[in-house]
């Protein structure tokens, strides 16, 4: 996976909601991943890159989750904002790493990363990888090292 240094960047503000959380008041962690998968199709949005774009234009169906972790650092409740910074970290040919920060008035209160795959459909209807274009990239601050893609 290739590395950059001067990403693109997104930051969303979501409000806690009640649905959001568990009896304890604080955010059940499977609806992270739903804010994060957000935060994933905003920043490609804001680099002009919106996922029916995508579809339209390059032939994907989008760009599956293979991989996911987070560290939480500090509980996110009802009621609060938190923002999520987010970015693509790494590119591999056909797959891509994307980190994001959350916030709270605390300071850092979750560290999280995926890996998404550039998925289309081969001809019999399997996920398949394909190489992500050289506009995704540079859109995405993407910058080739040594003659790396």
């Amino acid at each position: 996976m290739q590395s950059d240094t001067a990403q693109h960047s997104n930051t969303v503000q979501v409000e806690i909601l009640w649905g959001d959380c568990d009896p304890a008041g604080i955010v059940f962690y499977p609806n992270y991943f739903r804010m994060f998968n957000a935060a994933t199709d905003s920043l490609f949005a804001s680099a002009g890159l919106s996922l029916t774009h995508l579809q339209e234009e390059h032939g994907i169906i989008g760009y599956p989750m293979i991989d996911a972790r987070a560290m939480f650092l500090s509980p996110n409740r009802f009621g609060e904002a938190i923002t999520i910074l987010t970015r693509a970290i790494g590119w591999g040919r056909s797959s891509f790493e994307i980190e994001h920060v959350v916030h709270n008035t605390a300071g850092r209160s979750i560290e999280a990363y995926e890996k998404r795959v550039w998925g289309a459909l081969d001809g019999s209807g399997k996920l398949v990888g394909r190489t992500i274009p050289d506009v995704v990239r540079k859109r995405l601050g993407h910058t080739p090292v040594d003659g790396a893609r």
